[in-house]
């Protein structure tokens, strides 16, 4: 049994191979290198470079590895850049996803477990978000990424695909010393990057209706996150009943106040944090229940925040030393 993980160099990508490998599971790795690392990829894993816009090469791939099962994170994943890049978003995102399903459908391929998104909620209005929330997302990546589910239901229902979706949240934290976050938007490494250069870092806006006047959104560790990959991906080779769409989330939440302090902790770099104007349509607050998710995904909130941020300075610094 092999799975094939599309975006699997990237940073979540390369924790769920590893959650694979880590209970002998075998996978196989699609990813074009575009924001991914060839060196994430844990050696024996065999790495194809390529599209999941190149249906043929998918199609080649899956079965000339034999593969049974598809976890996809490949896409374009800036939502904030989406709107300046909505067919780019369109492209990798529904056009990619619907070529995937083809190349699956003509190899026979019969499950795949989804990376979606929190973009899909929009701006809830609710203080708990749950898989009954109303959709309303607010961005060509939101967007892309709901019809990402819809077409999962759809070829569920003209194929008898066995699917499931994950909606993530803030994914942040290392799971092992190699592996760390490079994204050029998200807080965790915006922080340690101003941080490793002796910049102070920001935060947008300090008068939102929270408690400390700063967003609170909601943080789970990837190691957390790669574990219900593979959770999704036995149960949907065994048989097993599957929600079409899971959130994992904590329930909880924190502040980007509390990320700042969090950080000057772990890291012993003492720092005020600059304030800078509010960004369009940052919401005041998105925390989700992973009630169904522990039901069904072993999904577990197993790291307290110092633990997350300890994880991903400790992984980025590594990563800097040995460069």
């Amino acid at each position: 049994m092999t799975w094939m993980v599309t975006g699997g160099a990237g940073y979540i990508g390369s924790h769920v191979v590893k959650a694979f490998g880590d209970v002998g599971l075998r996978t196989v790795v699609l990813d074009d290198l575009s924001s991914g690392h060839e060196e994430f990829v844990p050696a024996g894993v065999p790495l194809v470079r390529g599209s999941i816009l190149d249906t043929p090469l998918l199609r080649q791939v899956l079965a000339e590895h034999e593969v049974t099962g598809v976890v996809h994170l490949a896409g374009f994943k800036y939502a904030g850049v989406s709107v300046q890049r909505p067919l780019h978003t369109y492209a990798q995102n529904v056009t990619g996803t619907a070529s995937l399903l083809e190349a699956m459908a003509d190899t026979g391929v019969p499950a795949i477990v989804f990376s979606s998104s929190a973009a899909t909620y929009g701006t809830p209005r609710t203080d708990l978000v749950t898989e009954d929330t109303p959709t309303a997302p607010e961005s060509p990546y939101g967007e892309s990424k709901l019809v990402g589910e819809w077409l999962l239901r759809d070829q569920g229902v003209a194929t008898g695909l066995r699917h499931t979706s994950l909606r993530y949240f803030n994914v942040v934290g290392s799971g092992s010393p190699e592996l760390y976050d490079t994204s050029p938007h998200n807080l965790f490494p915006l922080v340690i990057e101003a941080l490793l250069a002796g910049r102070t870092p920001r935060i947008n806006g300090t008068d939102y209706a929270t408690p400390d006047g700063t967003c609170v959104r909601d943080y789970v560790h990837v190691a957390d996150l790669a574990h219900s990959h593979v959770a999704a991906a036995r149960a949907l080779t065994d048989g097993r009943p599957l929600e079409h769409v899971y959130n994992l989330g904590s329930g909880q939440g924190a502040s980007v106040r509390q990320i700042m302090e969090t950080m000057a902790d772990v890291t012993g770099i003492a720092f005020e944090p600059e304030v800078g104007p509010r960004r369009a349509g940052d919401p005041d607050r998105i925390v989700a229940s992973g009630e169904l998710a522990t039901r069904d995904l072993e999904w577990q909130m197993r790291y307290t925040l110092r633990e997350m941020a300890a994880s991903a300075w400790e992984a980025r610094t590594r990563a800097r030393t040995s460069a």
